[in-house]
């Protein structure tokens, strides 16, 4: 620590103005400079100041939304539409991005930074986050893992298995036109965990309910490697010889699809149900 004679001092009374070498990081202005008994003193509040400081500042910067994405172009707040597309082949892939990106006009681009074949992973969300993205799913689905995840760095993802209604739906966003939107809720999950052929009856699947709860007659999506297999219904729910009309969180079953029996070895069956978004 110096004076403004640079000559070296150990303490400095009021109203002295003084050069301070040696800190960590840069302070900011306006910062305040406290004085502790003990550096590690010092070090722990600096420490837990800067966790606090890191997760106001997560909880205040939002990714790109759908909701209010015609009123920030309109006040001239973005130029520039960013998208994450994820489907379930390179094919797809190519028809949805070059689609996308004819929607942009004098006013907004729609820019496609990355589209791959393939579940929406981890570094998916983490890109989004970094370049405030929407993330657009064709045919795939993100695990429970990887939507807690979306949620925690609000990052919006987007899940469509019609090429003509995503398209539609970026295109009303863009004209202020977005409707009501029809919300997806995963009542529960279960992984494959055994496959038992039975003549007459087709393949049972031996599952474990790994979170939610499994409904017979509720609409389920087989998902293999995060890429739907197949939409459907389940038929047929049993625990041990008894039909049961629901299986629990924590809990094993057997499980039919109607009309569906190629199933594997650690496919996810994922119960949802659809509703209006208020």
């Amino acid at each position: 620590m110096t004076n403004e004679f640079q000559k070296i001092i150990k303490s400095a009374p009021p109203s002295t103005p003084v050069a301070v070498i040696g800190l960590s990081e840069v302070p900011n202005a306006g910062d305040h400079f406290m004085a502790f008994p003990s550096e590690k003193q010092a070090r722990d509040i600096a420490l837990k100041r800067k966790l606090i400081k890191i997760e106001e500042e997560r909880n205040s910067s939002k990714g790109a939304s759908l909701d209010d994405l015609y009123n920030r172009i309109h006040e001239g707040e973005i130029q520039d539409v960013n998208i994450i597309l994820k489907t379930d082949t390179t094919g797809s892939s190519e028809a949805v991005k070059a689609s996308l990106i004819k929607l942009s006009n004098d006013q907004v681009r729609v820019n496609v930074i990355h589209a791959s074949a393939g579940a929406i992973t981890e570094s998916d969300i983490m890109l989004a986050s970094a370049s405030k993205a929407i993330i657009y799913g064709f045919n795939v689905r993100p695990s429970s893992q990887i939507k807690a995840k979306a949620d925690l760095e609000h990052i919006e993802i987007r899940l469509h298995r019609i090429i003509y209604d995503l398209i539609e739906e970026m295109e009303d966003a863009l004209k202020g036109m977005l409707k009501k939107e029809e919300v997806e809720i995963v009542t529960g999950q279960a992984e494959v965990r055994e496959l038992i052929k039975i003549s007459r009856v087709g393949i049972i699947a031996g599952s474990y309910v790994t979170s939610g709860v499994i409904k017979v007659g509720e609409k389920v999506r087989l998902l293999r490697d995060g890429i739907i297999i197949y939409d459907g219904k389940i038929a047929s729910l049993r625990r041990f010889k008894d039909d049961v009309k629901e299986v629990k969180e924590g809990y094993e079953c057997g499980l039919t699809i109607e009309n569906f029996n190629d199933l594997k070895q650690f496919d996810i069956i994922e119960g949802y149900e659809m509703k209006v978004k208020e």
